[in-house]
């Protein structure tokens, strides 16, 4: 680990420039190789397009759309452009009578477009007849016929006439029929042919080019056509820069790179439009930059502009998304005044706000209103309600929203079941969890990437390492090829199963691929990293993210407190605190829960009872969790009369215990000598549809070990291996302890040898539990004789440790 830890700060990747005029490999697309290209010659480093070969013609477009048909119309009915000819709008008229493809090397074809190659015409009024023709076609949905056109000029007229004007205008027309039909490989093919061809390409093929990319979310094959564009020194467009930009925004690029950008535009003499600003403000949503989308937002005005609806929705869904509620619900106003009538995207924009700070009082309002204006909730309104209840810890809300929204026929899309999968996995109710991911395949949705990334989020949060691993493998199976929300996934996934090594393999595997670290990266990474108490490699990397103008957020001081709390640096975790609740760092709802936890575990309950208090004041709903962090530093107390009131408000609120919650219960009666009661909640956990996990069994087993009640421990312990459960060294530990407190010492040293024969390592506890025990009650020479004789008792124990036990025995001697 420390090897590990040395890379640290994070480096960054080298560029990620693969040239255009290279065909990439099935692995780095999802769309399926041109047929044409197997019957390329194996010498040339051209594709098959370079040779004629026709693109080939699919029977349908992908199941799932990836982009709109740009109509060039817009809804208007066609209209052939006056410079057409007669006859290539004959041509047009009988192509738009054939029902079924028309194939290029059909007879009918030649007879219909040989006068483009017979009449004597000019280049530009052979692409003018061209493009007439294959826009007709495209604008009436035969985009196969328009192919065969394309591919019989490709056959018949010469590359110089088709490419004569750097690809325009002839190609960004087919290059967006490919596009919208996800043909990538052909795309690919047919712009080496243009670059072969022409010494100059024209910014409007290029454009086309990366917005097709972009449709089809290759976005970094986007910015690698943009960059080769720039080489060739080709000036960008407005429509350029704007897809650039989009393109920007859904790789989270830092905003130091997003403002060198429009630096870039600025110095071609571009000035931002509309597009533009709308743009710029979405870039500002995952990064919480709510200050910036306030400076665009009056910049974008000032230059004489008016925001439209997309502006006002974008600025709220920014202040939603940085947890600025009151400024959300400010825009909603501003907006109404403009005259602009709020529509479903704008409520479900303050929903989700509401919703992902607990706050679904005020998010179940914000429905009602929605519902009074006439507008019904759609599928998104009530997965975000679904996902709200159940973050919150409050499941039958999640459930009854669910009933409503199939009482009211809306039909769950695949954000839902997503969310539904989560909602099982977090129970641990993995059969169910899985019957939702058949569901939606059978409801003829196929996974995405978050449907995989949420499988890993699940599995990692259950420490499941065996399982993360194999839905990896069937995610790649599946044509996914890993993006940075997977990445920082599987680093998170594997920090919570204790793997820290591994997560930081995945980071290293991630900046090879040529993909950056994002503020979520850096979070995941801090997450890891306070998982392993790290706390002064986080420090670093919080520094190394401000060098690079990122922003630290609420993750990221969540992630630094728990470092603190880990590595028991307790006045350094007062100092934040300090900062948070004197407002120098955001008091967010977040960074209040978490210090919540962080108290409870380093059992300091007046600053617990300080931030829960704090909760209340701000008006926020304790989460689940702060209320298990509650009940525990209460339950340690045994202070039952305020764990009383915690469980009557969860009953009253509509909380659905977790296990953690049950757990914790069963800890503070344990402490208490009520070992019915510890069973009885066992019992309970059963009922309620939960599996107990290794700790339940625990503190049962503990439970009734510390009152000599071996004929209990044994019946638990036997219901604990029949549950499937394998007993961990905390099991093994309190059978020791048992043993020790009864005086049956050789029933405790024949244990220590079947962990050891059995895989399973026991720790300093197992030994001590030993080694105290028989010197204050058999002496120092039993005592030393256990110490002597360990290594025929656990042939495994390293050099380290049994140096450490006879210290510990020397030190008691004295």
């Amino acid at each position: 680990m420390a090897e590990k830890l040395l890379s640290l700060p994070l480096r960054l990747p080298s560029p990620y420039s693969p040239s255009v005029h290279q065909t990439p490999t099935s692995s780095s697309s999802s769309s399926s190789a041109s047929p044409s290209s197997s019957s390329s010659s194996s010498s040339s480093p051209l594709p098959s397009l370079i040779h004629h070969t026709p693109i080939a013609l699919s029977a349908a477009p992908p199941g799932r759309g990836l982009g709109r048909h740009h109509d060039p119309n817009r809804g208007r009915p066609w209209a052939v452009d006056p410079r057409v000819s007669l006859q290539a709008q004959q041509a047009l008229h009988t192509l738009l009578q054939f029902h079924t493809s028309v194939d290029s090397s059909d007879l009918n074809l030649n007879e219909m477009l040989s006068f483009l190659i017979l009449s004597n015409l000019s280049p530009d009024s052979i692409l003018t007849d061209l493009v007439g023709i294959i826009q007709g076609l495209e604008h009436y949905k035969k985009s196969d016929a328009a192919l065969s056109v394309f591919n019989w000029a490709r056959a018949y007229v010469s590359d110089e006439v088709l490419f004569s004007n750097g690809g325009a205008p002839l190609v960004p027309l087919v290059i967006n029929i490919l596009g919208r039909l996800g043909r990538l490989s052909d795309m690919r093919s047919l712009m080496n042919s243009v670059l072969s061809s022409t010494n100059s390409t024209d910014a409007y093929t290029y454009t086309s080019l990366i917005s097709a990319f972009a449709r089809n979310r290759k976005y970094r094959e986007a910015l690698s056509v943009f960059k080769k564009m720039q080489e060739d020194e080709i000036k960008p467009t407005i429509v350029t820069y704007n897809v650039v930009l989009h393109v920007y925004s859904k790789l989270y690029k830092p905003w130091n790179e997003v403002t060198d950008l429009i630096d870039c535009m600025k110095k071609d003499s571009i000035f931002p439009d509309n597009y533009t600003y709308n743009t710029l403000i979405s870039c500002c949503k995952r990064l919480y930059l709510h200050e910036e989308a306030t400076e665009i937002f009056n910049e974008m005005k000032s230059k004489g502009f008016t925001p439209d609806k997309v502006t006002w929705n974008t600025l709220l869904d920014v202040y939603g998304k940085s947890r600025k509620h009151k400024e959300a619900l400010d825009v909603l106003n501003e907006m109404v005044k403009n005259g602009i009538k709020p529509s479903i995207v704008t409520y479900n924009s303050l929903i989700s706000s509401y919703s992902k700070d607990g706050m679904l009082d005020e998010a179940m309002e914000v429905k009602s209103q929605m519902e009074k204006n006439g507008l019904e909730p759609d599928v998104f309104t009530y997965t975000t309600l679904i996902a709200g209840f159940h973050k919150l810890g409050k499941d039958k809300l999640a459930h009854k929203m669910f009933d409503e929204m199939n009482l009211n026929k809306c039909k769950p899309n695949l954000c839902t079941y997503n969310t539904l999968m989560k909602m099982h996995g977090s129970k641990g109710r993995f059969d169910q969890m899985m019957r939702v991911f058949d569901q939606l395949k059978a409801n003829g949705l196929t996974p995405s990437v978050v449907t995989w990334n949420t499988l890993l989020q699940v599995f990692g949060q259950k420490g499941l390492v065996a399982e993360i691993r194999n839905i990896f493998k069937e995610m790649k199976r599946a044509g996914f090829i890993p993006e940075r929300d997977t990445y920082n996934t599987l680093i998170s996934a594997y920090s919570r199963c204790g793997c820290i090594d591994q997560a930081m393999d995945i980071y290293e595997k991630m900046i090879n691929s040529g993909i950056g670290p994002d503020i979520s990266t850096y979070n995941s990474v801090l997450s890891a990293l306070a998982r392993g108490a790290h706390w002064d490699q986080s420090e670093k990397i919080i520094s190394e993210m401000r060098e690079r103008n990122i922003q630290p957020n609420e993750h990221t001081y969540s992630s630094l407190l728990h470092a603190y709390c880990n590595g028991k640096r307790v006045s350094k975790l007062m100092d934040l605190a300090d900062d948070i609740y004197a407002g120098r760092i955001e008091p967010s709802k977040m960074v209040i829960k978490t210090l919540v936890l962080v108290f409870s575990k380093v059992d300091m309950l007046r600053e617990a009872e300080r931030a829960s208090w704090e909760l209340e004041k701000r008006g926020c709903s304790p989460d689940i969790i702060a209320l298990n962090a509650m009940l525990s530093v209460y339950g340690r107390r045994r202070m039952e009369h305020k764990v009383n009131e915690i469980m009557a408000y969860m009953d009253k609120k509509g909380y659905t215990p977790s296990l953690a919650t049950y757990n914790t219960l069963m800890h503070m009666h344990r402490r208490m000598g009520n070992c019915e009661t510890c069973e009885g909640i066992l019992n309970e956990i059963k009922s309620k549809g939960l599996k107990p996990d290794i700790i339940s069994y625990n503190i049962v087993i503990f439970a009734y070990g510390s009152q000599g009640r071996m004929e209990d421990v044994a019946r638990v312990f036997s219901e604990l291996q029949l549950s499937g459960l394998r007993p961990n060294v905390v099991t093994y530990n309190t059978f020791v302890s048992c043993y020790v407190s009864n005086l049956m010492f050789r029933e405790a040293v024949e244990l220590v040898k079947y962990m050891s024969e059995n895989g399973c390592k026991p720790n300093e506890k197992t030994l001590d539990f030993i080694l105290v025990g028989l010197f204050k009650e058999r002496g120092a020479r039993e005592a030393g004789e256990f110490v002597e004789g360990i290594g025929e008792i656990y042939p495994k124990i390293s050099g380290v440790e049994k140096e450490r036990l006879v210290k510990r025995f020397e030190k008691l001697r004295r």
